[in-house]
């Protein structure tokens, strides 16, 4: 399965730099070192912002990988300052979307779990767009959303 990773900032543009980082940090995974690609976009027009490095290909194994790309994904998202976006696109254009916000705090063992619920996410047959469904510990702590535009009011 041919996945790809985008970063972005709080305004929905690519993240100076995120793209770079964060395919670097999934290239010291060693299971995910040699799946990770490098993407071949157009420059951006003269005077356009962007990087070359926003969208991070990726080849995994049907059921295989998941959990350890979802494991990562949330732990650089940790490492993290400010508010930045991983959107994983899978083949037939299926998204799951991982905030900074969504991780912040998160205990080593809600953090397992939301790396789970993104696996699953991956491996679920493509039908429809895919959240990982917050625990009710999340959804009480507004700054443990999953997406900014759903943090509750306290």
């Amino acid at each position: 399965m041919r996945i790809t990773l985008e970063v972005t900032g709080p305004d929905g543009t690519a993240s100076a730099g995120g793209g770079g980082e964060l395919r670097e940090w999934l290239r010291g995974d060693p299971e995910l070192r040699h799946r990770v690609g490098r993407s071949h976009v157009e420059p951006p027009p003269p005077g356009a912002m962007g990087a070359l490095d926003d969208i991070i290909p990726l080849l995994l194994e049907p059921g295989g990988l998941t959990v350890t790309l979802a494991a990562a994904v949330v732990a650089w998202l940790q490492t993290r300052r400010g508010s930045q976006t991983v959107t994983i696109t899978k083949p037939d254009g299926t998204q799951v979307v991982v905030t900074s916000e969504g991780v912040r705090g998160l205990t080593p063992e809600t953090s397992g779990d939301l790396a789970q619920r993104v696996a699953e996410a991956l491996q679920a047959p493509s039908q429809e767009p895919q959240q990982p469904q917050q625990s009710q510990q999340q959804r009480q702590q507004p700054q443990h959303s999953d997406r900014p535009d759903q943090a509750e009011s306290a």
